[in-house]
């Protein structure tokens, strides 16, 4: 596919306080992988990709981010320590000095856009100190045309300077790194990290305020496939529960893989242009698609390669956090524009390090509420420091670092849009069976594709009608039987060959749940309080 980005029109940044730049604007992704090689900032690997090092930062910093306290959000913004204030005059003297930092310097500035529904579309400038980071922006948001380029007006500017560091006592942050959003100026400012994945949540965070409360637009952190049917599936996930490896399909058109809108029309959108995929123990024979995906174009982080550039997806000495960006042309089977109505099924993605939840069960609505609410998934030993065995980790809307407002508000939306599409949804434990984690084995892949395939295509519903078994410790509807996955597969208690260890591991996941959702129950009806563990 050509680039659509080899505009020769100059840009100024005078107007926003950044002098004497040498500003580079809308370069391709090849002039910038070239200048990236040609100034030692990055490597080619064998398959043509850019592979750079984030340095310091490989991962979002969630204690850094902050959101401008402001007529706009002073009584919207569920502030607490997920979202944490931040002083305008603060943010004001703060992007002076960056914009100060900037100037003088080359800089790389891309004119792009989020939301493939032309109803949502949302004009972003972003102005790069590094090219890799410019480049990031080519793939992950949408590419205007040429023609949408010459009368282009941003709505949104990111201002992202990885090299600037900032003094916490002076500047009101809690370190050098910051990630702040601003509201009434429509400013991201980012400093003093270079993980890229800042620049693509700094904006999903944006939407997930300005959606839900100008648009009625419930705004999503999940994948998006659409069958050859017209039945949409929506995937929500967090970090390593499958959300990119499920929801791409060769036998469905991929709309996107990690953030969404649903819209009061009932149509699904992609908020961006691209993918950015963990690529920790990658195989070509496992994710053959996403294994495809990694040419030239595409960006690695922090990966560890050989001199001849061959990558070593098993190595986590940098983080565990690999990752690769790639624009969404880069897949085969996709849907162009990123858009598509008829949501039919709706996945919770959860990686259950402590084997107890079944590997598939269908949900009530209060259930999905209660669930989305939780946003359950587990970290595994070794995946942190002072990790040494299962550890339960709760993220509210399965996404609780990037939504500004309360919870209820986005988990209410889905119920609402859940009931009037009559959405079919089904929590699927992609996590351990057998066992917990260090006695049991990840559930197969081809078992998890299995079970999501009859899910869409209502052979599981008609296999089991009448013949779901409840689960005595979270009361969820378990099938008995489902086809091309092997009966014991389907329940946990028997996988483990120990009863008592078991239910007593369960009834521990179940006090997680209830001990979490504490902070929620005075905004939760009684149908979703029912939704959660019997006992």
């Amino acid at each position: 596919m050509m680039s659509h980005d080899t505009s020769t029109k100059s840009i100024s940044l005078n107007s926003y306080g950044i002098k004497n730049a040498v500003v580079h604007y809308n370069l391709s992704p090849e002039k910038l992988h070239q200048i990236c090689i040609d100034n030692k900032i990055g490597k080619e690997a064998d398959s043509g990709a850019l592979a750079i090092d984030t340095g310091e930062f490989t991962g979002r910093s969630p204690m850094d981010r902050f959101i401008v306290k402001d007529e706009i959000t002073k009584d919207k913004v569920w502030w607490g320590n997920i979202n944490l204030p931040f002083d305008s005059d603060k943010f004001d003297k703060l992007y002076d000095k960056v914009v100060d930092y900037l100037s003088e310097k080359e800089i790389y500035v891309r004119d792009s856009y989020a939301c493939a529904d032309e109803k949502y579309k949302l004009n972003i400038r972003v102005v790069n100190e590094y090219p890799w980071s410019n480049m990031f922006a080519y793939n992950m948001f949408l590419r205007p045309t040429e023609q949408e380029l010459e009368n282009f007006s941003p709505e949104w500017t990111v201002i992202n300077a990885p090299g600037f560091m900032a003094d916490a006592e002076v500047d009101g942050t809690r370190q050098h790194n910051f990630a702040i959003l601003n509201f009434e100026k429509k400013i991201a400012l980012i400093g003093g990290t270079g993980y890229t994945g800042e620049i693509k949540k700094g904006i999903f965070s944006a939407l997930n305020f300005i959606l839900p409360v100008f648009k009625e637009t419930l705004p999503m952190h999940c994948s998006a496939n659409v069958g050859e049917d017209g039945d949409t599936s929506i995937f929500f996930g967090l970090s390593g529960t499958g959300k990119t490896t499920l929801s791409t399909d060769p036998n469905r058109s991929l709309i996107g893989d990690d953030e969404h809108g649903w819209t009061k029309e009932n149509t699904v959108f992609n908020f961006e242009g691209g993918c950015y995929a963990k690529v920790i123990n990658l195989s070509q024979k496992q994710e053959p698609e996403i294994y495809a995906a990694i040419k030239k174009g595409a960006i690695l982080e922090n990966v560890v390669m050989d001199d001849n550039g061959v990558v070593d997806f098993e190595d986590t000495s940098i983080t565990q956090n690999t990752r690769v960006s790639y624009p969404i042309y880069h897949i085969d089977n996709i849907r162009e524009p990123s858009i598509d109505e008829n949501p039919k099924n709706i996945f919770f993605l959860t990686a259950d390090a402590f084997g107890v939840l079944p590997p598939i069960t269908k949900l009530t609505p209060g259930q999905a509420a209660y669930h989305f609410i939780s946003g359950y998934t587990a970290k595994v030993a070794g995946t942190e420091a002072g990790v040494t065995e299962p550890q339960p980790s709760f993220s509210a809307c399965f996404g609780a670092p990037f939504m500004p407002l309360h919870p209820t508000k986005y988990a209410e939306m889905l119920s609402k849009k859940m009931k009037d599409a009559k959405v079919n949804v089904w929590l699927v434990n992609t996590g351990w069976t057998g066992g917990p984690y260090g006695v049991g084995s990840r559930m197969k892949l081809k078992y998890t594709r299995a079970m999501i395939t009859a899910a869409m295509d209502g052979s599981l519903e008609a296999a089991n009608k009448d013949n779901y078994h409840v689960h005595s410790v979270f009361g969820l509807s378990q099938p008995r039987t489902c086809p091309n996955v092997p009966t014991e597969v389907l329940s946990p208690r028997k996988s483990w060959n120990n009863d008592k260890g078991y239910y007593k591991t369960a009834q521990k996941l179940a006090d997680s749940f209830k001990e979490n959702f504490k902070q929620f129950e005075e905004f939760a009806n009684d149908e979703i309080m029912n939704g959660g563990p019997l006992v």
